[in-house]
């Protein structure tokens, strides 16, 4: 994607990033970590404000900084840099609330069609996997990387 997004710093490993969404309300730390699960080359995808405290992410904080494009995008960029260091892994993501969710359902629509030329991408609905529909609302999302 072709969008404006933000400068990141990332560990070696690109399984964690951060970066700084700076707007009217001031310049807020965001975190980015991809995490292994249970499941052989599943990885979670987690994304929120950073506690400044705890150096962890919460994902409940609602920022409303005016950049929610530049933000989506800066995600995205972790996306692609995390797939071509680790090809074979497939990305769950989901929101926080449903709200959340509803809001990555819109972001990825927004962009499918530039997004699918590089990514195969399904929604979970119903206890079950399926090809990603723009209209269709979801309770999480997959993401593989095309080979």
């Amino acid at each position: 994607m072709k969008l404006d997004r933000y400068e990141l710093k990332a560990e070696t490993s690109l399984m964690v990033f951060e970066f700084i969404s700076d707007g009217p309300r001031g310049r807020i730390s965001k975190l980015i970590k991809y995490s292994e699960t249970n499941l052989k080359d599943l990885y979670n995808l987690a994304f929120g404000d950073k506690n400044v405290e705890t150096g962890d992410i919460n994902d409940l904080a609602v920022s409303n900084n005016g950049d929610s494009e530049k933000v989506l995008a800066t995600v995205v960029s972790t996306v692609y840099a995390f797939t071509d260091r680790y090809s074979y892994g497939l990305m769950y993501a989901t929101g926080s609330t449903k709200t959340r969710t509803r809001l990555y359902r819109m972001g990825i629509a927004r962009y499918y069609d530039e997004i699918s030329k590089d990514f195969y991408i399904y929604g979970l609905r119903n206890n079950e996997w399926e090809s990603f529909e723009k209209e269709t609302e979801y309770d999480a999302f997959l993401a593989e990387r095309k080979k």
